[in-house]
C-alpha cells in the first residue's frame, strides 16, 4: 500500500479528547467552585464527616505511642514535684510549731506585762469582705473599684488587704460601690516597721504609672536594713493597725555620694488580678471615745501581787492639769 494513501489528518475529538490547556482550566474552576461552595453552603462537611469517621481508628492508634510517652514524662514530674512539696510542707510545717510554742509564751509574757504596765488591750478591728468589680480608668494611678459602698459600712480612710497583706485604703465611698487606692500608688504613703529591727520608717508609693513597687525614703546610710526584712504596718498613723504585713525589702542601693539609702520594696498583696479583698474599719472607731470625742485611757487592773510601784506610771495622768493651773497663776 502506498504512503501516499495514508489519511494524515488528525482523529475526531471524541477520539482525541480535551488538550491539557482545556483540563487544567476545567477542573480550576471546578476547584473555585467547591470550595466558596463548600465556604458559605457546607456542602463537602458530610464527606468531611464521613472520611474522619473512617480514619479515626488509625488516627487513635498512631497516637497512642506519643500519648504514653506524655504520660509518663507526665507522671515522673508529678511524682518529682509531689516529693519536692512534701519535703518544703514538712520544713514549713516545723517551723510553723515551733514558731506556735512561741507564740503562746510570747502571748502569755505579753499579757502580764500589759497588767503590770496599765496598757489597754489590742483593738479587734472588725472587717467587711468585698469583691473587686474593675480598676479604676486613670492610667495615671493605681486604684480599683469594689462592690462595698456606704450601705454597707464602709468609711473613708479605711484599711484594706488581702490574704497576703495590706492592699491599700478607701480614698473614695459612694453608695453601692467604693474607691480603693493601692500601695504603690504614687500618693499612697504607709508607715511601716521593720520586724527584724524595730526600726520605723515610711513608704512612698512608686512614682512610674506601672511600677509595682515601693520605696523607704529618707533612710540613713548606716541604717540596719537587708535584703529580705519583713515590713509591717507600725500603727503611729491611727489608719491602720499595727502588725499587718506590708512588703519585703528587695533591694538595698546604699551610695556614696548621698547621705540616704534607696531601699525598694515589694509589696506582699496580690496588686494584679486581686479579686477578694477584707476591709478592715478605721482605727479611730476602734478606740473608745468620751463624750467630748476624745480617746478614752483604757487601763487593765494590776495584779494583787504585783508591787505598789506598778501603778506609778498612771500617776502622769494629773500632771497635765497641775501644769496648766500653775500657768493660768502665773498668766494672772
Amino acid at each position: 500500500m502506498p504512503l501516499e494513501t495514508l489519511d494524515r489528518s488528525p482523529p475526531p475529538f471524541f477520539k482525541q479528547g480535551p488538550s491539557a490547556l482545556s483540563q487544567l482550566v476545567f477542573f480550576s474552576a471546578l476547584a473555585l467552585f467547591l470550595m466558596v461552595a463548600d465556604a458559605r453552603f457546607q456542602i463537602v462537611q458530610p464527606l468531611r464527616a464521613v472520611i474522619a469517621t473512617v480514619l479515626y481508628p488509625a488516627q487513635w492508634l498512631a497516637l497512642q505511642p506519643v500519648q504514653m510517652v506524655q504520660t509518663g514524662l507526665g507522671y515522673l514530674t508529678d511524682l518529682k514535684t509531689a516529693r519536692v512539696t512534701e519535703e518544703a510542707a514538712r520544713v514549713k510545717l516545723a517551723e510553723q510549731s515551733q514558731r506556735a510554742g512561741q507564740v503562746e509564751q510570747l502571748l502569755l509574757e505579753n499579757e502580764r506585762l500589759r497588767q503590770l504596765l496599765g496598757l489597754r488591750e489590742r483593738l479587734q478591728v472588725a472587717s467587711v469582705a468585698a469583691q473587686v468589680l474593675y480598676d479604676a480608668t486613670d492610667p495615671y494611678s493605681r486604684r480599683v473599684v469594689i462592690g462595698k459602698g456606704q450601705l454597707q459600712g464602709i468609711e473613708p480612710g479605711s484599711p484594706v488587704m488581702d490574704e497576703s497583706g495590706v492592699l491599700g485604703q478607701v480614698t473614695r465611698v459612694y453608695p453601692f460601690v467604693s474607691e480603693i487606692t493601692l500601695l504603690i500608688d504614687r500618693e499612697q504613703v504607709i508607715p511601716v516597721m521593720n520586724t527584724r529591727t524595730g526600726t520605723r520608717a515610711v513608704a512612698y508609693g512608686d512614682p512610674s504609672p506601672r511600677g509595682g513597687m515601693m520605696e523607704l525614703r529618707y533612710m540613713a546610710v548606716t541604717e540596719d536594713v537587708k535584703e529580705g526584712d519583713l515590713l509591717a504596718t507600725s500603727g503611729v498613723d491611727g489608719v491602720y493597725p499595727p502588725g499587718l504585713p506590708v512588703a519585703r525589702v528587695v533591694s538595698v542601693d546604699r551610695r556614696s555620694d548621698t547621705s540616704f539609702t534607696r531601699i525598694q520594696c515589694a509589696p506582699l498583696a496580690k496588686l494584679q488580678g486581686v479579686t477578694h479583698v477584707m476591709v478592715l474599719a478605721p482605727v479611730t472607731r476602734q478606740v473608745p471615745q468620751d463624750a467630748d470625742g476624745n480617746p478614752q485611757q483604757v487601763a487593765a487592773a494590776a495584779p494583787a501581787s504585783a508591787p505598789a510601784s506598778a501603778a506609778s506610771p498612771a500617776r502622769p495622768a494629773s500632771a497635765p492639769p497641775a501644769r496648766r493651773a500653775a500657768a493660768q497663776g502665773a498668766r494672772r
